[in-house]
């Protein structure tokens, strides 16, 4: 049950925007077991002028298609499942839309069931 927001710049068209999602998804099924209908994801794409970063820091360099991936997930994962989700990720984006791997921030935090509400105001929690 992650949610995930994709923060980038502008100018992705929608057929890029909706390859980032797909490899994401597919990122998250494959090292997270997510099913493949649960795909929660917000992208926000801002100018220039909103996005602060420094270029080096922890990086081999970014340039100006730096991606921050900020993933909430339901349940907590082991160390070796977030590196090779990070991993995979950063492989796939290079791959696909030539995404360089210092370009990708990946933020993951976990929290429980008595976090999320799908709908109709009832916890996840209760509904297990």
């Amino acid at each position: 049950m992650p949610f995930t927001r994709i923060i980038l710049r502008q100018g992705y068209s929608h057929a890029q925007i909706m390859q980032i999602s797909d490899i994401l998804q597919q990122s998250l099924e494959q090292e997270f077991a997510v099913p493949p209908s649960d795909r929660f994801q917000v992208f926000e794409e801002l100018p220039a002028r909103l996005r602060v970063f420094d270029r080096h820091y922890k990086s081999g360099g970014r340039s100006d298609n730096f991606i921050q991936f900020h993933i909430l997930a339901g349940r907590p994962r082991s160390l070796a499942q977030k590196q090779n989700l990070s991993r995979v990720l950063c492989d796939r984006l290079q791959g696909g839309l030539n995404i360089q791997p210092d370009d990708v921030m990946v933020m993951i935090q976990f929290n429980s069931a008595e976090e999320w509400s799908f709908s109709q105001g009832r916890m996840l929690s209760e509904e297990q």
